[in-house]
């Protein structure tokens, strides 16, 4: 797994409690030497000291970190002013998002924002930083679900390559044949970086289908009815997950996908179980 591209991704705690817990799975996860961690944060930057204080704690602890940074309901001082933070603290990579929109916030106040699209970001941390930063973004195989079609998205895609990204870590997904596709669409349209495959592992069938609708990944059918056979039976569950998710990795590594970005939810657990079937 050497010369694949493997992270994992956090997001920032909200408690005194969350960022021990945080601290104990980030000294496992560690030992599985990952090039980087990433960190999350809110609609409209609502966390963005939290961002911050973890992405530094990181760097700490002497392993490289990329701090999410969003740019929808953000100006140009304000991103001005975090880039110049984040360059004065050594941060090396950024994966620039357009970001979810924040609760209540409407047509009016996305036409009025000074950026709309991650393209536009992209562009403005260039011109901001020049090469300073290596420039991660989104890929989304089965279609961003705001989106017009699936063309559109992967144009939207190509121009946010164009804009100087360095790299585009996908939205999770379980049909291996949308990684591909997706990749050979981008390509078509001179979008060449390396597409990393985003992996969710599955431990909740709940929480797996509340995340799955809000962002647009579909879950085929046989493996919705599988674990919804389980019901309340989590070990089964996991198990199933793991061997499900652990194929997907199998399947995309030996395809030619350039690396792994793991979803841990702060757990250490289901991505270790993962990562140790992978190395085997």
């Amino acid at each position: 797994m050497s010369k694949h591209n493997f992270s994992i991704e956090f997001f920032p705690p909200k408690t005194a409690e969350g960022t021990e817990k945080l601290r104990a799975t980030r000294a496992r996860l560690a030992e599985l030497a990952p090039k980087y961690f990433s960190v999350t944060f809110g609609a409209g930057g609502s966390t963005q000291q939290g961002t911050r204080d973890t992405v530094l704690e990181i760097i700490g602890e002497g392993h490289d970190a990329a701090p999410h940074l969003s740019c929808i309901g953000s100006s140009r001082a304000s991103l001005r002013a975090i880039l110049e933070d984040y360059r004065a603290q050594g941060i090396k990579r950024l994966v620039a998002l357009r970001g979810d929109l924040p609760s209540g916030y409407g047509a009016m106040d996305q036409a009025s924002s000074e950026f709309r699209h991650a393209n536009e970001l992209v562009e403005f941390v260039r011109a901001e930083t020049g090469d300073w930063f290596h420039i991660e973004v989104a890929a989304y195989p089965e279609m961003h679900p705001q989106a017009r079609s699936p063309q559109d998205d992967v144009q939207n895609f190509a121009r946010k390559v164009k804009a100087g990204a360095n790299s585009a870590i996908t939205q999770y997904f379980y049909n291996a044949d949308a990684y591909f596709r997706f990749v050979d669409d981008a390509a078509k349209l001179g979008a060449t970086v390396p597409v990393i495959a985003g992996i969710m592992p599955i431990t909740n069938y709940t929480q797996l289908m509340r995340f799955s609708d809000m962002c647009g990944t579909e879950i085929p059918r046989w493996i919705r009815l599988k674990l919804a056979s389980y019901g309340d039976d989590t070990e089964s569950i996991r198990a199933f997950g793991q061997d499900v998710v652990t194929q997907l990795c199998q399947r995309l590594l030996a395809g030619g996908a350039p690396g792994l970005h793991f979803y841990s939810l702060n757990q250490a657990g289901p991505t270790e179980a993962i990562w140790q079937q992978l190395v085997k």
